[in-house]
């Protein structure tokens, strides 16, 4: 059973033991620091989109011909088993203590702290108002309130971006695809804008595959005058062509 979150029940469920989710350990973290030991050895990635990059580069080629509206991006993992398993509870189950876990994954990177304090806002990327009502919860609003908690001094969450409209199912589109469906699906209400002007934001969704959900995000928060951005993802896929 999982709590509305922001509960003092949700807080307490974070904050009791429990099994590892991969392993099964008991009692324990959610995950394990053998687990962790295993599955989230740290990847040299882009620093601009976090792709999985060799030999040294600090950017990848589509980077450099064509860079994303945000100015970095940090990833907890690869995409990929036991991460599935945790971010599917999470997402469709609404579970905060995979939220807890999963920020504290996120954590770990190195310039994710440094970011996170530097950062005015931090602003997850929202569901279309269909969405959010068949799923009752947007799980990138509860990472962003989970990785504040991360700070000494909470970050404020903003929920500074609209949807705008729903675009059709992204899986099995290639990035050209995507971002297309993506055009114009994101906005800062104009109330909004003055928060935004001038600001660091960290723009924080669950799983990255191509880039272009947080492209649109961010090029909405640039139109709202954002100074920098950064994205955090929990899990980065491989891109698509």
């Amino acid at each position: 059973m999982f709590f509305r979150p922001g509960s003092w029940l949700a807080h307490l469920q974070q904050r009791l033991p429990s099994e590892c989710a991969i392993c099964g350990r008991w009692p324990g973290q959610r995950v394990c620091a053998d687990c962790l030991a295993r599955w989230a050895a740290r990847t040299p990635r882009c620093r601009r989109c976090a792709l999985p990059l060799a030999g040294g580069a600090l950017e990848c080629g589509a980077c450099l011909r064509t860079a994303p509206a945000f100015d970095g991006a940090w990833a907890g993992v690869e995409y990929g088993y036991p991460w599935t398993l945790l971010l599917t509870q999470f997402k469709f189950q609404q579970d905060p203590g995979a939220a807890q876990a999963l920020a504290q994954l996120l954590g770990r990177v190195p310039g994710v702290a440094d970011a996170l304090q530097s950062a005015r806002w931090i602003v997850p990327v929202p569901l279309s108002p269909a969405r959010l009502r068949e799923r009752g919860f947007n799980q990138a609003a509860l990472l962003a309130r989970a990785l504040a908690r991360l700070q000494p001094a909470p970050c404020a969450v903003g929920l500074l971006l609209e949807r705008i409209h729903h675009a059709p199912a992204q899986s099995g589109l290639q990035r050209a695809q995507r971002l297309r469906n993506l055009r114009g699906a994101f906005a800062v209400p104009g109330a909004q804008a003055a928060r935004l002007a001038g600001q660091r934001v960290v723009l924080v969704d669950d799983i990255m595959t191509t880039g272009a959900t947080l492209d649109a995000a961010a090029q909405a928060l640039r139109r709202a005058g954002a100074a920098h951005i950064c994205a955090m993802v929990v899990a980065r896929t491989g891109r698509l062509p």
